[in-house]
């Protein structure tokens, strides 16, 4: 607190909200599930926080219209039977049922997510990012929708009050293609290999859906050197 010499009026010092960078991919199931845990961690703490998603390509070489399940994929991928495919979504869709979210991967489309980025970026220039990545991601695990074709990306950002037709004009000329090269060459550089990540007061990292108190707690350390810095 400040006293102005002379005006007789006091001035609070106004703590500026933490910032906390979030790289992840839309079709990455720990990335929803993560989410869901930092939200409850912002919950729980008492400061500000300001959120920005970053894009990371988990599988830039899948195509678009991919042929096959999400199961057929990770068995290609990983070199994994059928069977212990099925077993560790099954896990996966138990542990996100935990935090209120119901996968059902029966109905994913296995995508290359390279205009859902475009999209996030688009999203992010008009003050959406943040609805714009949960209904990205509820559109992937949840609603069956397709979230690689521009035509599809183009009606979820109109569900949440984008003007379809700019975003479509948009992906089309590939106006934010450069900011998702950007942000995945900025992970790059952190030595981000997995998603999600989080940055917290770009000094802090935090790898993985971790529980809310492991960001709890990094929100009140960044808090209190703050508060022992003033």
């Amino acid at each position: 607190m400040q006293e102005y010499p002379g005006s007789g009026a006091v001035a609070l010092r106004v703590t500026p909200a933490i910032k906390v960078d979030i790289w992840s991919d839309v079709q990455c199931p720990w990335c929803y599930i993560g989410k869901r845990k930092f939200e409850a961690a912002v919950e729980t703490f008492s400061g500000d926080v300001e959120v920005e998603y970053h894009s990371f390509e988990l599988a830039p070489d899948t195509p678009v219209d991919f042929e096959g399940s999400p199961v057929d994929y990770l068995s290609r991928r990983k070199g994994l039977r059928r069977d212990e495919v099925e077993k560790m979504l099954a896990n996966v869709v138990d542990i996100a049922a935990g935090v209120g979210l119901e996968y059902h991967y029966e109905t994913v489309h296995q995508t290359n997510t390279i205009k859902a980025h475009e999209l996030l970026h688009y999203a992010k220039a008009h003050g959406r990012q943040l609805d714009m990545k949960e209904r990205l991601l509820k559109a992937y695990f949840v609603d069956g929708r397709h979230v690689g074709r521009i035509p599809d990306l183009a009606d979820l950002a109109a569900e949440i009050g984008l003007d379809r037709d700019d975003v479509q004009r948009e992906l089309e000329a590939e106006t934010y293609l450069a900011a998702v090269k950007a942000d995945v060459a900025q992970a790059e550089a952190y030595g981000i290999h997995g998603v999600p990540f989080f940055v917290i007061d770009g000094r802090y990292g935090i790898s993985g859906a971790q529980d809310p108190a492991t960001f709890v707690q990094a929100l009140e350390q960044v808090a209190s050197e703050r508060t022992a810095a003033q």
